[in-house]
Order: C-alpha cells, then structure tokens, then sequence
C-alpha cells in the first residue's frame, strides 16, 4: 500500500539535515545511509548516496528523472549468477 498523499513523502531526518548542510556549503560527497525507503525529492538531485544493499554501500547519482522514487530502487540486492550447466531442472 502506498503512502496517503495527505502526508508528505517520507526522507529520514538525517538525510535532509546532511543534504540542506551540503548545499549551504555548495559541497559535493558522498552521504552514507541506510535508508532504503526514504524517497527521492528534487533537493537531492545532484549528491552521490550510498545505500546500503545487505552487504555493501552502493553508490548512487541522483538525477532529476529519480525524483518521486525509493532510494532502496536502485541498489541491486540480489545478483543473479545464472543456472547451473548440468542442471537437468532449468531444462524441463
């Protein structure tokens, strides 16, 4: 179920107050978060994050086409290796 439109989107509190830091000071790094479900808005547009995907931070550029999504879209968690070569299953 999606979030009521009553409300505004949810971006943890951390994360706006790192943001609006970085842009009084017109500074471009990398924020770290864990943050999946904290969603994109047009402040962000432009700083690099790195989500963390279960294992490791991925690094992510925000672009103005990003903007209304979940941070947690763009960091893969799962890497598909592709099925087995002997695997008589995947052949059925």
């Amino acid at each position: 179920m999606t979030r009521s439109l009553k409300k505004n989107p949810f971006i943890a509190n951390y994360l706006l107050r790192k943001i609006t830091k970085l842009n009084a000071k017109a500074e471009k790094r990398i924020i770290i978060t864990w943050s999946r479900t904290s969603t994109i808005i047009p402040i962000m547009i432009g700083h690099t994050f790195a989500v963390h995907n279960g294992k490791e931070h991925f690094p992510i550029s925000i672009t103005d086409r990003m903007v209304g999504h979940k941070l947690g879209e763009f960091s893969p968690t799962l890497n598909f290796q592709g099925h087995a070569k002997n695997d008589n299953r995947s052949r059925r």
